[in-house]
C-alpha cells in the first residue's frame, strides 16, 4: 500500500494539490481502515505461548479482518480432537468484548469469532494432506481466499501448515490452472519457525506462493513482571493469559507483521515493522525446528522460503515500548466501561494524507524536503511528541543522513549529494503523553533521482 509523489525537491512542502489525477483517484479511493484479512491456524495445547499470542490477537481484533481462528497440528502436538481450548478463549472475549467495543470500532462479536473457530487437520504433517483430508479448517481457507475481495489472505501458522496444505492441494486437484493459479495468487503465508513438513512441501512444489518462515522470534517478548502488572491482572482475557513455560508468545509476531499501524506495508517484507524485518532474497533450506526430523523436509530440497533478515528478532525488539503499551493499553480496555477512563492511539497524519499507506517520494541529491505531521491529533486531547527518524536498515543508503527539526511537527531531510539512485526512509513517530503513552506511525520513502 503506498502513493507516490514526484517531485524534485528543494525545501517543499508535499500537498494533494499537486498530485496528478490517477494518484489522486488512487488516495481518494483508498479505504482509511484498511484492515488486512487474517486467518490464525494454532497448534493451541502444545504450549501456552499459543494461549498467549491468541489473547493479544483477540484484543487487537479491531485492527483485522479475522477471518478464521483454526485448531491444527504441529510437531509438538501431532493430534488434535477438538476446539475447546480456542473455545474458553473465545468465551474470555466475550466476556471483555462489550467494554472493547466502547474504546474502538470494529471489534467482532463473540458469535461471529465463534462461527470462525473450526477444526483443521487433527493429525500430523504431510501424512494428514490428500484425498478424503478435507477439514472444516481446510475448507474454510478456501472459502475465504475465493471471496470476491482483492485483499490477500494471510494464512498463519502457529504450528504446522498442513491445513493450508490440504487447501491448496483440494483446489489444484478439482480446478483448471488458471483458477488454480488466481488462488495462489491471493495467498500469503507466513509460519512461526517451521512445525511440520507441509511449509517445505509448499514451498517445493508451489514456488510461486508467497511465503514467510519467521525464525527470529526470540527475545522481544515483555517480561514476566510487565505481563504480571499489566496483562494478567486484567480481567477474564487477563485470566486467560497463562505463565510461560518456555518462550513467551512466540507466534505473535506473525499477526504482528500485518499490524496496520502506518509503519509498514506487510506486501514489502523488507520495510519492517513489529514483526521483524524479511529479505526478498529468497532462502534455500529454512529448517523447522528439531521436533520435525530433518528427512521430513530433505526430502523436499531444495525448497526455498523468505526469511527474517540479519537483525533477527532486534528488528521487532527496536519498537518494543511502542507495542507493550500497546498491549497494556488495549488490556485497560478490556476491564473499562468509560471510554475516559483509559488511553487511545494518537493519528499520524503525514503530508496532509490521512491514511495509513507508505508514502514515496522523488528528489535529487543536495536538496532537501519538508515533511509535516501538521493535522496530527489525538481522541483525548494528549500532548503529543514527535520524532522523524532515519530507519538505515531497510534503505539503500546507508550513510547518516541530516534532519532538521526532527523534534517537531514539521522537519526537513537533506539530500546527501552522493545519494543518487538510493532510497531513505523516514519514520514518523508520534507519541502522546497518555498512561500507558501510545505511538501512532507514518513512513516516507524518498526515491533519489
Amino acid at each position: 500500500m503506498k502513493a507516490i509523489f514526484k517531485f524534485a525537491a528543494c525545501s517543499l512542502f508535499i500537498s494533494f494539490s499537486h498530485l496528478n489525477a490517477q494518484e489522486t483517484e488512487q488516495i481518494d479511493h483508498k479505504d482509511l481502515n484498511y484492515k488486512p484479512r487474517v486467518i490464525n491456524t494454532t497448534d493451541l495445547g502444545a504450549d501456552p505461548d499459543d494461549k498467549q499470542s491468541m489473547v493479544r490477537q483477540l484484543v487487537s481484533a479491531n485492527e483485522f479482518d479475522i477471518e478464521g481462528l483454526i485448531v491444527s497440528t504441529g510437531c509438538w502436538k501431532k493430534s488434535q480432537s477438538n476446539t475447546d481450548l480456542l473455545d474458553d478463549l473465545v468465551d474470555a472475549y466475550a466476556q471483555a468484548y462489550p467494554n472493547l467495543k466502547v474504546h474502538a470500532e470494529g471489534y467482532p462479536t463473540p458469535e461471529y469469532l465463534k462461527s470462525i473457530s473450526v477444526m483443521g487437520q487433527d493429525e500430523y504433517g504431510m501424512g494428514d494432506v490428500g484425498n478424503g483430508k478435507d477439514s472444516p479448517g481446510s475448507d474454510l481457507i478456501i472459502n475465504s481466499v475465493d471471496k470476491d475481495d482483492p485483499r490477500p489472505v494471510w494464512v498463519m501458522g502457529w504450528g504446522g501448515m498442513n491445513t493450508a496444505a490440504q487447501a491448496i492441494w483440494k483446489v489444484k486437484e478439482t480446478r483448471t490452472k488458471a483458477e488454480f493459479e488466481k488462488f495462489l495468487s491471493k495467498l500469503r503465508l507466513i509460519d512461526i519457525l517451521g512445525q511440520g513438513d507441509s511449509g517445505a512441501w509448499i514451498a517445493k512444489n508451489f514456488p510461486e506462493v508467497f511465503y514467510i518462515r519467521a525464525t527470529g522470534v526470540y527475545g522481544w517478548a515483555p517480561s514476566d513482571d510487565y505481563l504480571d502488572k499489566n496483562i494478567q491482572n486484567h480481567g477474564p482475557l487477563g485470566a486467560a493469559y497463562p505463565d510461560r513455560k518456555y518462550a513467551t508468545e512466540g507466534d505473535t509476531p506473525a499477526f504482528m507483521h500485518v499490524y496496520p499501524n502506518g509503519l509498514n506495508d506487510p506486501e514489502q517484507i523488507d520495510q519492517g515493522g513489529w514483526g521483524g524485518r524479511f529479505s526478498f532474497t529468497k532462502k534455500e533450506g529454512i529448517r523447522s525446528m528439531s521436533c520435525v526430523e530433518k528427512e521430513n523436509e530433505t526430502k523436499y530440497d531444495p525448497y526455498y522460503m523468505y526469511g527474517n533478515t540479519s537483525e533477527g528478532s532486534e528488528a521487532i525488539k527496536r519498537w518494543s515500548e511502542a507495542y507493550n503499551n500497546d498491549f497494556a493499553a488495549r488490556m485497560d480496555w478490556s476491564i473499562t466501561e468509560e471510554y475516559s477512563d483509559a488511553n487511545h492511539h494518537p493519528i499520524a497524519i503525514l503530508n496532509g494524507d490521512k491514511t495509513k499507506e507508505i508514502l514515496e517520494f522523488e528528489a535529487t541529491p543536495s536538496s532537501s524536503l519538508k515533511f509535516s505531521a501538521e493535522g496530527s491529533s489525538d481522541p483525548d486531547g494528549d500532548s503529543l511528541a514527535y520524532s522523524w527518524t532515519f530507519y538505515d536498515e531497510p534503505s539503500s543508503y546507508d550513510e547518516a543522513i541530516t534532519i532538521q527539526n526532527n523534534y517537531t511537527s514539521s522537519a526537513n531531510v537533506t539530500i546527501p549529494e552522493d545519494a543518487a539512485g538510493k532510497n531513505i526512509h523516514i519514520i514518523l513517530e508520534i507519541k502522546d503523553d497518555g498512561e500507558p503513552g501510545l505511538y501512532a506511525y507514518r513512513r516516507a520513502i524518498i526515491n533519489v533521482r
